[in-house]
């Protein structure tokens, strides 16, 4: 049975952990985009940034990983009397690595669960929501 209650997936950076995370995951340890001249003003929204990142087997397993352990924990929260769940991911700056796995994980617990939403607090005001279908 799909839970209504939401579920936040956020992405955190230099400006420190969401005040309301109940989880945080560290994607530093992954390929910086930003080292790549040609990715660095780029976001992890933008094919180019997208095509580095999933050349990057770390990438993918640390996805599968978070997915793999938030799936699980997921259930846990909706069934206890919480309004909601929230997840972060940071990164040094917040426009890459971090953005492109909270679409990621947004996008897999959207087809698992429903009232999910992904939010960079680090890009534009216009790019900051992503929308689930």
């Amino acid at each position: 049975m799909r839970e209504s209650r939401p579920v936040h997936v956020n992405a955190a950076a230099v400006n420190g952990i969401p005040g309301d995370a109940d989880f945080v995951f560290d994607a530093r340890s992954l390929p910086n985009p930003y080292w790549e001249p040609s990715l660095r003003n780029l976001t992890g929204r933008d094919p180019e940034v997208i095509r580095f990142l999933e050349a990057q087997t770390t990438v993918g397993t640390l996805i599968a990983d978070i997915a793999q352990f938030m799936t699980a924990r997921i259930p846990e929260y909706q069934a206890s009397n919480r309004g909601y769940l929230t997840v972060a991911v940071g990164c040094t700056g917040g426009q890459h690595r971090s953005v492109y796995i909270v679409d990621r994980l947004a996008e897999i617990f959207a087809s698992r669960f429903s009232n999910v939403s992904a939010r960079h607090s680090s890009l534009p005001a216009g790019l900051q929501r992503l929308r689930l279908a």
